[in-house]
Formats: structure tokens, C-alpha cells, sequence
């Protein structure tokens, strides 16, 4: 169907062209012994048309086939680099997705921690506590006990005398024996 318009449409022009009857196509008549000069014109284009062919062809097949080779390698290369993003990509989702799940663990081993170390505050807390608690009683303990001693001292050093009491010899060796030994 595409052959039979092109060819109508190169034969149609060439037709109405030739029917044309005029006085420089009886001078051509007259020179050629042919009415119209169509058929070597014909060949005249189909030899202009086959050289610039031969001449032009294979310039123009080989820039295409460069040029179709230099888009299939700036296309190989894109997709490379679109596969090389892709998996940039995935693996930096699976760093963020690591990250986060490390950050929630830090997270979670910060809180554990915070409660463990405020148990053991608070344990030691109590412990000094109990511990200042004791040593406060053993204080007024040895208060009470001083103020006892000193109130005894003070009542037995007004009341009695060395006068009051007798103590021999024998006695008194044998109380530094007992406190020496």
C-alpha cells in the first residue's frame, strides 16, 4: 500500500508535467524526437540517487550504528547506576533500620540501668542510714554511759573519802595483779 501512493505521487506530477504542450516542448520534440524529456530525467535521478547512495550510505549507517551503540551504552550505564542506587538504597535502609533498632536497645539498656542504679542508691541510701542510725545510738549510748561515770565520780568523789576506805597491802597488790593480768 505505501509503494503504490509513493509511486503515485513521483508519477502523477510527472504525467500532468508531460501533457503540457507548449512551444519549447515541440523544439524538444524537434531535437530528441520525443515529446517529453520524463524518462531521462528518471534516470538521471535514479543516477544521483545511487552515487549520493554509494558516496553517503555508509557515512550515515555507521554514524547511526554509533550513535545507536552510544545510547545502548549511556542506557547500560544509567541502569547501573539506577541498580547501583537501588541497592545504596537498601542498604542504607537496612543501616537505619539496624540504627534504629540499636538505638531502641541503648534505649531500653539506659532505662534498666537508670532503675538498677536508683535501686542500689536508694539500697545504699538505706544502708548509711541504718548505719548513721547505729552510730547515733552508740553515741548516746557512750553519752549515757559517760554522764553515768562522770555523775558516779561526781557522787562517789563527794561522798567518799580515801579516809572511808581501808584498803591494806595485800589488797592492793592483788587488785593491780588482776588489772595487769
Amino acid at each position: 500500500m505505501k509503494k503504490i501512493v509513493v509511486t503515485a505521487l513521483i508519477i502523477v506530477p510527472a504525467l500532468l508535467l508531460a501533457s503540457s504542450v507548449d512551444a519549447e516542448s515541440s523544439r524538444y520534440f524537434a531535437q530528441t524526437g520525443r515529446e517529453t524529456d520524463f524518462w531521462p530525467r528518471v534516470v538521471n535521478f535514479t543516477i544521483f540517487a545511487a552515487l549520493l547512495y554509494y558516496l553517503v550510505a555508509n557515512p550515515i549507517k555507521s554514524f547511526f550504528k554509533g550513535r545507536s551503540q552510544d545510547i545502548a551504552t549511556r542506557l547500560s550505564e544509567i541502569e547501573e547506576k539506577l541498580q547501583a542506587a537501588k541497592e545504596e538504597k537498601k542498604e542504607a535502609q537496612n543501616r537505619l533500620e539496624k540504627s534504629e533498632e540499636r538505638a531502641k536497645k541503648i534505649i531500653a539498656d539506659a532505662k534498666a540501668e537508670a532503675v538498677l542504679l536508683a535501686e542500689k542508691i536508694a539500697t545504699a541510701n538505706q544502708n548509711e542510714l541504718a548505719l548513721l542510725e547505729k552510730q547515733f545510738q552508740d553515741k548516746v549510748a557512750f553519752e549515757e554511759r559517760k554522764a553515768a561515770r562522770e555523775m558516779i565520780d561526781k557522787v562517789l568523789s563527794e561522798n567518799i573519802t580515801n579516809d572511808d576506805i581501808m584498803l591494806d597491802e595485800t589488797k592492793v597488790v592483788d587488785i593491780i595483779s588482776k588489772k595487769v593480768a
